[in-house]
């Protein structure tokens, strides 16, 4: 991974959630990558790393993704076609865990290709719909965010409102396997991290 880079991985929440602190080593600016739950954790590790949090990115608007958003006063980085899954306890599906929240965030609406810069990084944004219809990545360098669309050995599920099994094969093979360089990190939303190379070869569902 490119020194310029500070990773950080929390896993959170009872669906065991990679939350990521993503950073800029020159600058000590940060964002925060899906942080679904156990704010205190989160906290903890950008306290620790002396980083100053500049945003919130979030992959999609499923709600382990989206559980902590009331306790940033930050920009909420989004897709368009999920914004108002924030908004909305039955879309977010937090009405299925019995919570019932709703998030009134500073929404910072993407789409494909934005860049969204931190520090002396540039966070490039590729929309990969399928396991919902506004579901991004995250690329910096050689290393990329992938969300619930590409895991280790696996990928998202598409049996949710807006999933598409063919749409998220399709976005995994054109934006992914066929647009990264093949020794990219990959850093799912769930489980290990992996490579491009590594799910080209290894990943049944490709």
């Amino acid at each position: 991974m490119d020194k310029g880079i500070i990773v950080r991985t929390i896993i959170v929440g009872p669906l065991q959630t990679n939350c990521y602190v993503l950073g800029c080593s020159n600058t000590l600016n940060a964002v925060i990558i899906d942080p679904g739950a156990d704010i205190v954790k989160i906290k903890a590790v950008v306290n620790q790393e002396k980083l100053k949090l500049k945003a919130v990115v979030l992959t999609h608007g499923h709600y382990d993704h989206i559980g902590c958003l009331n306790h940033f006063d930050l920009p909420v980085y989004i897709h368009a076609d999920d914004a108002e899954m924030l908004v909305n306890s039955e879309k977010n599906l937090s009405a299925c865990f019995g919570t019932g929240q709703e998030f009134k965030p500073k929404i910072k609406i993407l789409k494909d290709n934005d860049i969204i810069s931190i520090g002396d990084l540039q966070l490039k944004v590729l929309h990969t719909p399928g396991h919902t219809r506004g579901g991004i990545c995250l690329q910096v360098r050689d290393v990329l965010f992938s969300g619930d669309t590409l895991f280790c050995h696996g990928v998202g599920r598409t049996d949710l409102p807006g999933g598409s099994f063919e749409a998220l094969l399709n976005s995994i093979n054109q934006k992914l396997i066929k647009g990264l360089d093949p020794q990219t990190l990959v850093f799912p939303g769930h489980g290990s991290s992996t490579t491009i190379s590594q799910e080209t070869r290894e990943n049944n569902y490709l």
